[in-house]
């Protein structure tokens, strides 16, 4: 067995071989070893090799899928190696007992298919990236769904594209593997490199023709070498890790560059797309807008959250579907109700085809035909334009399938095909029959147990079942020798002694027994023949199925939109292929609906970057200068994705280039600071970004020296208003630029609304023409809390510094060198003043239900009325 198990490792180096024994999957060598510390189970010891101790661990094999999870997730690819026949087979075949055994499966995070190693609600792409000669094409699929597409992509795009998709796993050739790590390992995707010979074009050709069973790729678009040399790589890579069990792949997909919006990765990390900074799916734009019912929409709007069109007529046509869903509230009400039970079409279609489906899988494809149907017959209520007709059409047409799996398959079937009993009664008469026997059979073994009680006189007689024995009649030990001895002897068979009992059998027992277990292993013959020609009628119907999967998730989307649009208030954007920029009443959705939940409300705003406007944003920290940055990004997100808007009017020309350069953080690992961190992406921004982008840019230049960091600031604004030309926002704490709106014609500037009592400031969170004039920084600073001390020698050192700039350098000098030493001990308190007769007034006058907005407002215009309050 050691033998077997060492010439296979000797085949699959790079993994972990679960090596099938029985019920378990065991591991050897460095293989136990590196498992046991990963999935923290007991390291143990089973024979020698070479005269030491095999180090050995084990997972059971019906458990196993969530140990091939946690080692995917922590680096390791395993090999699955299964018994591919029974001892009994091995004996018989070569008069030996090791079972003949060979890898089925490499399992990969870009090859899994089970539910249980997926998020439904996420796609799991595999990536290739082939270069050939300068030229470079960038492949993906999602073996769970079918899901195959191509772009051409040098090295420079790679980045921008994979951060988009994040995949699970990329195949590069390996002499690319010191160039391009660096750039995929920071987006935390697995490489697997390959050999050149892999990535061999003509041999990818072939491949191609093979797995689409066509004669040319022509009917598929035009591809050049490169293409060829991508997509053949991938599914070459697939026919290795499937050994040879090809999943369900759709044909394959070109996609254009200025198909879709261009977002970085720094962008989509800013801007928490789909994740939080903290890396969580909670707070993101994707959590908090999604409203999706089913896996298959959920999957598709993180598609296109990742991926905002650049379309006018796709985006046009997503917002009138909306539309009509809005329109129709009640057909909306039930489309819910419908999508609800809707199960995952594409993924059960794909667990069929790698031949890692089960009765489930085939009830699941069942059921969503079923809800199909009736999910037709609310959209045919609805007064629908072209697109909705189409949606609907594309539900229908799988009469025959339905009908053969409602005839077949019962409504709740077990987890594995070879348990039996997922065939309906009344579709095959032998396989009733054959039943009939088998469960008859139970009620003549209760009939016969009755009569050797009543031959016996032993009323503990039980007839029992094992997997070793078989039937047996049991007896306690105090009752063997009266069946030892005449005249039941004659009749009963000792099989076995325990230490409680004694075992028996009879001729007739045994006879009984042969048919039963013939009539049980019929049945389930008969059961597997019919799941077989179950999947191939769903496989026959595959691209149809796939099809009607697409629409179900574009309804699910649709729907879902609606609901948002209509629960939050949100409006219909207007797009235009010009370059307006037009927000009227804007809110960011995130921080909108983290206010919601305690009973907070959120400040709109108005944004006007029309024709290139660059509005530079002053204002103290705190005020929500980063939100309006975002908000405003978010908003152009949301509809190039095809959703209305939190805003009460938006007119946006399309968006081809969204860059953010928001929040600061480090890269220390690759030796950056957060100052270069900052520069580095600007430098992205500047070198990239043309007319019909928008930037949002917040405190560039705060890293380094003061002058130095307005001197970056300016250039860049000037930069931006006079070589890229894009529309932009500019949040700054240098009050010094504001001077740039004198000599720029498109650069305004805009400041966030504060008020300032009795020392303290209060933020009002409202944008609006003008230039701040100051930051506010200390008192913020003693919002945040710290100790009163620091706070109040921070004023000193500020009035002084501000004292020395109105008195020039040699004034500054002097201030300063006259500061009063540091004491930690805090000014003495003032006393506590008595009541006013304005706040006594105020007492009177304020009703107990005024929100905080409106006690503000009050407080504000009595202190205009009395100055010396």
């Amino acid at each position: 067995m050691m033998a077997q198990y060492l010439e296979i490792k000797a085949r699959h180096e790079n993994a972990i071989l679960f090596y099938r024994m029985g019920d378990f999957y065991e591991m050897f060598f460095d293989d136990a070893v590196a498992a046991a510390d990963a999935l923290e189970i007991a390291l143990t010891k089973r024979g020698k090799h070479n005269g030491e101790d095999i180090p050995m661990c084990g997972v059971p094999f019906h458990s196993a899928e969530s140990y091939l999870l946690a080692l995917i997730r922590k680096g390791f690819r395993v090999a699955v190696c299964e018994q591919l026949e029974s001892p009994a087979e091995a004996k018989k075949r070569s008069g030996k007992s090791v079972v003949k055994r060979d890898v089925v499966r490499l399992v990969t995070p870009g090859t899994l298919t089970e539910d249980s190693l997926l998020n439904a609600r996420r796609h799991n792409f595999l990536a290739c990236y082939s270069e050939i000669r300068a030229e470079g094409a960038l492949s993906w699929a999602d073996i769970s769904t079918g899901e195959l597409r191509l772009i051409t992509c040098n090295q420079t795009r790679l980045g921008p594209e994979l951060a988009r998709l994040m995949p699970s796993e990329i195949i590069i050739q390996d002499h690319l593997s010191e160039d391009l790590g660096e750039v995929i390992r920071e987006l935390g995707i697995s490489i697997t490199p390959f050999p050149s010979s892999l990535f061999d074009s003509a041999s990818g050709e072939k491949g191609l023709l093979d797995t689409f069973g066509v004669a040319s790729l022509d009917a598929f678009g035009e591809f050049n070498r490169v293409d060829v040399s991508a997509l053949g790589a991938l599914v070459g890579y697939l026919d290795i890790t499937q050994k040879g069990n090809m999943p369900l792949l759709r044909t394959p997909i070109r996609e254009t560059e200025n198909r879709t919006m261009q977002i970085d990765a720094a962008t989509r990390r800013n801007l928490e797309l789909t994740h939080s900074l903290s890396g969580s799916r909670k707070g993101s734009l994707l959590a908090t807008i999604d409203r999706t019912l089913t896996a298959g929409g959920g999957r598709l709007l993180e598609q296109r959250i990742a991926s905002p069109s650049r379309d006018l007529g796709t985006i046009t046509q997503r917002l009138s579907l909306i539309d009509q869903m809005i329109t129709a509230t009640r057909s909306t009400q039930s489309l819910k109700e419908l999508l609800r039970q809707v199960p995952d079409l594409e993924r059960a279609l794909s667990r069929v085809a790698l031949d890692r489906a089960g009765p489930r899988d085939l009830v699941s494809v069942r059921n969503a035909l079923t809800q199909s149907i009736s999910i037709n017959t609310v959209l045919g209520e609805i007064d629908g334009d072209a697109a909705l007709v189409d949606l609907s059409a594309k539900l229908l047409g799988h009469d025959a399938l339905l009908d053969l799996l409602d005839d077949a398959l019962v409504a709740e079937p077990p987890l594995l095909a070879r348990d039996g009993g997922f065939i309906a009664t009344d579709f095959d008469d032998e396989l009733d029959e054959t039943r009939a026997l088998r469960d008859e059979g139970k009620s003549v073994i209760a009939g016969m147990q009755q009569d050797f009680i009543s031959t016996t006189g032993i009323s503990s007689l039980k007839i029992k079942h094992n997997n070793v024995l078989g039937y047996f009649i049991e007896t306690p030990g105090t009752h063997a020798n009266k069946m030892l001895t005449e005249p039941l002897n004659e009749t009963f068979i000792h099989r076995q002694t325990t230490a409680n009992a004694v075992r028996f059998t009879t001729l007739e027992l045994s006879q009984l027994e042969t048919k039963i277990l013939n009539a049980g292993a019929r049945a389930i013959e008969i059961e597997k023949r019919h799941y077989f020609t179950l999947t191939a009628a769903i496989l026959d119907a595959s691209d149809r199925l796939f099809e009607t999967a697409g629409a179900l998730a574009q309804i699910d989307l649709t729907t879902a939109f609606a609901d948002l649009a209509t629960g939050q208030d949100w409006s219909r954007p207007s797009l235009t292929e010009g370059r307006e920029f037009d927000i009227v009443g804007g809110r960011h959705p995130v921080v909108e609906a983290a206010l919601r939940e305690t009973s907070g409300s959120f400040v709109a705003n108005d944004c006007d970057l029309s024709d290139g406007k660059i509005w530079l944003l002053t204002g103290p920290n705190m005020a929500g200068k980063s939100t309006f940055l975002r908000q405003n990004a978010l908003i152009v997100l949301l509809a190039q994705i095809g959703s209305y808007v939190p805003a009460s009017k938006a007119t946006i020309g399309i968006v081809s280039q969204l860059f953010s350069r928001v929040g600061a953080s480090d890269d220390l690992a690759r030796g950056r600071s957060t100052f270069m961190v900052e520069m580095v992406e600007t430098a992205t921004i500047l070198n990239q970004a043309d007319e019909k982008a928008l930037v949002i840019l917040d405190e560039i230049g705060r890293g380094t020296a003061t002058y130095d960091g307005l001197s970056i600031a300016w250039a860049t604004l000037e930069h931006l208003h006079e070589t890229n030309r894009s529309r932009a926002l500019f949040a700054t704490h240098y009050h010094e630029m504001t001077a740039i709106s004198d000599k720029l014609d498109r650069v305004e500037n805009t400041t966030v609304r504060v008020k300032e009592w009795e020392g303290d400031v209060i933020f009002l969170h409202e944008v609006m023409r003008g230039a701040a004039d100051r930051s506010y920084g200390v008192q913020v600073a003693r919002l945040a809390g710290l100790p009163a001390t620091v706070v109040e020698r921070a004023k000193v050192v500020l009035e002084a510094l501000e004292k020395g700039d109105r008195d020039g350098n040699n004034g500054k000098k002097a201030v300063i060198d006259d500061l009063p030493l540091f004491s930690s001990t805090p000014s003495p308190a003032a006393k506590p003043k008595g009541p006013s007769e304005v706040e006594l007034k105020l007492d009177q006058i304020m009703p107990d239900d005024l929100t905080p907005k409106e006690a503000l407002a009050l407080i504000y215009e009595m202190k205009e009325l009395s100055k010396d309050s």
